[in-house]
This record gives structure tokens, sequence and C-alpha cells, in this order.
């Protein structure tokens, strides 16, 4: 199939079709309205279910539900949406149900505006909801790999059984690039469930059970331990890390998801004036990949960690490092996308 031009939120949202997606259910809200709006109309006529929910948090319990079944279930929102999907998502995750979340991210705290923003990082990595768990995160800076990881992020859930929540801005969302679909087609209809699927027992096995509320003796203690042997080997398998002319370089940038793509051009621009710079971009933002960040920039005088935030994704660039490298920070919240050549100045006031 030849590239097409489309807007990053319908690439996505014909990505999530084209993987397979059974069931869409969210809210509306700025940046993001144009999945569902895609979805209501293309992926019902594919054959899957479109709900718009009465609020996020229905949304969010829509996807428990749809992935208990065995389906391929999804939402997507933005920043305070995000917000009131956290109890479902740390539910979805002691359930081990495989779904995909989306959120393309707005200036905040609080309803901010619908301007781009990456303030939702610790939110994202961290855990935004109560308890341990984990869900594994990836972060675009094209939209041709924001259309990759759809598909990656599907089959990602279902080999861990657990959430995948795809970390975009209002800039991927909004912006118009060509992709290629890579001659993907919807499959067709699964004709048997996924194990842990509530589908009846058909008189001929033992029930199956999916739940989160463990009440007698040690089973929570037990059953987190069994996660933590799990995000161990998501540690191991699924670290992602471009890494771009750090061989040479004196100092190194460190950005993610769409200031990567301009970090990239600022990277281009310090070359130009004989500064030899590189970039480190982290693609799995959890797990994240520390090894790679510290291998990539052991030879470097300095690094500058440029975030559209006040300082976040810096502090796992600074344990990743482990205090041998200077790192210092460039922050632009608030809305405010930051251009190359702010972040060269900022890195000669900072380095050079």
């Amino acid at each position: 199939m030849a590239k097409v031009l489309m807007k990053g939120n319908e690439a996505l949202a014909e990505a999530a079709i084209r993987a397979g997606v059974d069931g869409f259910f969210a809210y509306p809200i700025t940046p993001q309205n144009e999945i569902g709006e895609y979805m209501s109309s293309h992926l019902t006529r594919a054959g899957g279910v479109f709900v718009q929910a009465e609020s996020e948090i229905g949304a969010i319990n829509m996807v428990y539900g749809a992935a208990s079944t065995g389906r391929r279930a999804m939402t997507s929102s933005s920043s305070p949406g995000i917000s009131l999907k956290q109890e479902g998502i740390s539910t979805l995750c002691t359930a081990e149900l495989p779904c995909v979340i989306v959120n393309m991210t707005r200036g905040g705290p609080g309803i901010g505006n619908i301007a781009p923003a990456q303030s939702d990082y610790f939110q994202s990595t961290k855990g935004g909801g109560h308890g341990d768990y984990h869900t594994i995160v990836l972060a675009p800076s094209t939209l041709q790999e924001m259309v990759d990881q759809v598909y990656l992020a599907f089959d990602l859930s279902e080999k861990w059984r657990n959430p995948v929540l795809l970390l975009g801005d209002g800039v991927m969302g909004q912006m118009m690039e060509p992709v290629d679909f890579r001659d993907r087609e919807r499959p067709e209809r699964r004709s048997e469930f996924a194990p842990w699927a509530l589908r009846g027992t058909e008189g001929g096995r033992k029930p199956r059970l999916v739940k989160s509320l463990y009440l007698v003796g040690d089973t929570l203690y037990d059953y987190n331990m069994k996660q933590k042997e799990k995000w161990d080997r998501i540690i191991v398998e699924e670290c992602r890390l471009e890494a771009v002319e750090v061989e040479d370089a004196d100092y190194v940038i460190a950005a993610f998801g769409s200031v990567g793509r301009i970090a990239r051009s600022a990277l281009k621009l310090a070359r130009a004036q004989g500064i030899k710079l590189g970039l480190v971009r982290p693609i799995s933002l959890w797990p994240f990949p520390y090894e790679g960040v510290r291998a990539a920039t052991a030879q470097a005088k300095g690094i500058l960690t440029v975030e559209m935030n006040l300082g976040q994704m810096v502090e796992d660039i600074r344990l990743s490092v482990e205090g041998s490298v200077p790192v210092k920070f460039f922050g632009s919240p608030g809305g405010r996308v930051p251009t190359p050549e702010e972040i060269v100045a900022e890195l000669r006031k900072s380095f050079i």
C-alpha cells in the first residue's frame, strides 16, 4: 500500500482497526477527539463496537468488561481524562487484562489547556493509580512510528497480559504526515478466545475467574510478588531506545516523543555550528532503557534533557548515568513547544 497523508489521530485509529481492535470505548476531550470520531464510523463498518461512554470512568470500566471476554479493547483520552481512568487502569493491571490506552497529552495541571505537553510522564511511568503496578509505556516520535506502535501495543498487551499505554501529545494527534500501514489488513474475528476469557464453561471445564480483590491471608502479598516476577521479565525483554550520532558526541540531548523529533533538528543545527551533538530517545518509557542510555552517553561531557514539562524524564536520565555525566534540564511547560534554536542556545549556556 502506498503512503497516505493523514492526521495523527486518524492514522492511529486506522492502525488500531487494522490491528484487530474489537471494541473502542471513550469520552470526548481535545486534542484527541478525532480518534473517537474516526472509530464511530470506520470501526463499526469493520465489524467492531464503538461506544461513547457517559464518562471517562465509564469508558475504562467498559474496557475492563470487553477485555475480560478475550476481545481486543481500547480507549483514548487526554491528560485530565486519563487522570479519571487511573483506578480502572490499576484494576486492569491487577486483573491481568490486556488493552491499549492512548493519551494525547495536553497542558496541565488541572484542566489546563488544549496545547501539546509532556507533563504526564510521571503519571504514565510511575503509576498514576494506587498500589504496585506498571503499564508498558511507548512514546512515538513520528506518525509512522505511532502507527507501528499501535500494532506493537496490542501484541505486547496480550503477550504480557497487561495494559499498554501509548503516550503522545497534541503535536502527534493534530499534525499530518504520510504513513504506510505496511499492507496490514484487519484479521478475521478470532474463533477461539484467549485462555483467560470469560465465555462460559460449555460444560467442559472449570469456571475461570477474573478479579482484582484479594482479602484472605497473604494472597495479595503472593499476587504482588508474582507480578514483580513479570515486571522483571518485561524489563529484560522490552526496553527500547534510539541513539543518534552518539559515537563521537561531546554532548547528548535526551528527549522523548515529539520533542525527540525537534531535538533531531537541533542536532543538525549544532553539528553545522561545529558542536558534536548526539541524541538519545527512549522509546519505551516503561520499562525505561537505563542501561542503553548509560552506554550511549558514556563518552559525553554533558547531557541536556529537553521536555515539554518542568522536569520529569530527567530523573530517569540521572538514574541512568548515576552521576558519571553532568545532566542539565531545559523545560518548556504549559503547552509551549521548544524550537531547535532554543535547544542549541540552552546547550551552549549549560555546557559550552
